[in-house]
C-alpha cells in the first residue's frame, strides 16, 4: 500500500536527486523509497548481530602465538580426519 510523504529539502539536493533517479531510470519516489527500506534493513541486522552474553564470555578464553597458522593447522587437521 502506497502513502504519500512530504519533505522539505533543499531545492539544489531535490534537482540533483532527480537528475540521479532519471541517470537510473527510476523516480526520485523509488530512489527514497529504496533508500529508506535500505537504512532500515541495516538497522534490524545490526540490532540481530548482537554477540550474546555466552559468546561474549567465550571470547579471549584461547590464546594462541601470533606466529600461528590457522590455513596450516586447519589443513592438517582435515588430512588427518579424513585419512
Amino acid at each position: 500500500m502506497d502513502t504519500k510523504l512530504t519533505l522539505k529539502l533543499n531545492k539544489h539536493v531535490i534537482m540533483k536527486a532527480k537528475s540521479f533517479a532519471k541517470e537510473q531510470n527510476t523516480s526520485l519516489s523509488r530512489l527514497i523509497e529504496n533508500y529508506l527500506h535500505s537504512i532500515t534493513d541495516q538497522s534490524m541486522k545490526k540490532q540481530s548481530s548482537t554477540i550474546s552474553p555466552v559468546v561474549k564470555s567465550l571470547s579471549g578464553i584461547i590464546s594462541l602465538p601470533n606466529d600461528f597458522e590457522f590455513k596450516k593447522s586447519y589443513a592438517d587437521y582435515l588430512s588427518q580426519k579424513y585419512k
